[in-house]
């Protein structure tokens, strides 16, 4: 990786929660973070405004995950602003209901452009923005891709199944990416367990969940940013999968958390 000055890293989903926190550590830790956002603009003016305080340069830029042209344009949106990419999170993820009995073709068709599609099309892209630079005579080349996943992914559950499917279908491709794009591009995928709360979990019921672990506790989002920023700083690590849930993984939990 280059210096921290010349780091260049976009993050999807970037404007809220988790995406956020993520964004935040890595300007913390001297990376240029590009935003990327879908339709929570203010959020990500803020974002950006945080990162911009913490690291000297941060910027937004939008993009709907479920058009494939978009995506496909997003990336070299952000090398025309500073001219090069060195890495892409991919935080932003469609998390809607489903089981059995709902499932549907549009249903697993809208998780899958989101959470699967979209990680391919980005990493594709920062590998040929590498290879463009490689070309130019730029030494030591390589870069990163990080993939959220989710802890479920080894303790399922028949809840949320078009989206725990296209998860699981994310962890697949990153086996096959940290292949297919090496040298070039590492591919590190990173499984939080139950970290942040929302509309569907009352705060204390969210604490009893959070316990739920061998460890006593879930991951809070700091341990997951600080996962992301490991696994895009450490040149030795592609093609696995880190899990950062206090254990939560190896409890058998009949419901999603959100249903429990």
């Amino acid at each position: 990786m280059p210096p921290p000055s010349f780091r260049t890293v976009l993050v999807t989903g970037a404007a809220r929660r988790l995406g956020r926190e993520i964004a935040l550590d890595l300007a913390r830790a001297g990376w240029r973070v590009a935003v990327h956002y879908r339709g929570s603009r203010q959020d990500a003016m803020q974002t950006v405004a945080a990162c911009a305080d913490l690291a000297g340069d941060s910027a937004c830029f939008d993009a709907d995950f479920s058009d494939e042209t978009a995506v496909r344009s997003l990336l070299p949106r952000v090398c025309a602003h500073w001219g090069r990419v060195d890495a892409v999170v991919n935080s932003a993820a469609l998390f809607e209901h489903d089981d059995a009995a709902s499932f549907s073709y549009a249903r697993l068709e809208q998780h899958v452009r989101s959470n699967t599609g979209a990680p391919i099309v980005l990493a594709q892209a920062l590998h040929a923005h590498l290879l463009q630079r490689q070309a130019a005579g730029e030494a030591d080349v390589q870069g990163a891709v990080v993939n959220l996943l989710d802890q479920k992914l080894w303790n399922q559950n028949p809840d949320f199944l078009s989206y725990t499917l296209s998860k699981a279908a994310l962890e697949a491709a990153g086996t096959m990416l940290a292949l297919a794009l090496a040298p070039l591009v590492r591919v590190v995928g990173v499984a939080p367990g139950l970290t942040l709360t929302s509309h569907m979990l009352a705060p204390e019921r969210f604490a009893q969940l959070h316990a739920l672990s061998p460890l006593g506790r879930s991951s809070e989002p700091a341990e997951v940013a600080a996962a992301v920023r490991f696994a895009l700083e450490n040149r030795a690590v592609t093609g696995t999968t880190l899990l950062v849930d206090g254990g939560q993984h190896l409890q058998r939990f009949e419901r999603d958390f959100s249903l429990m």
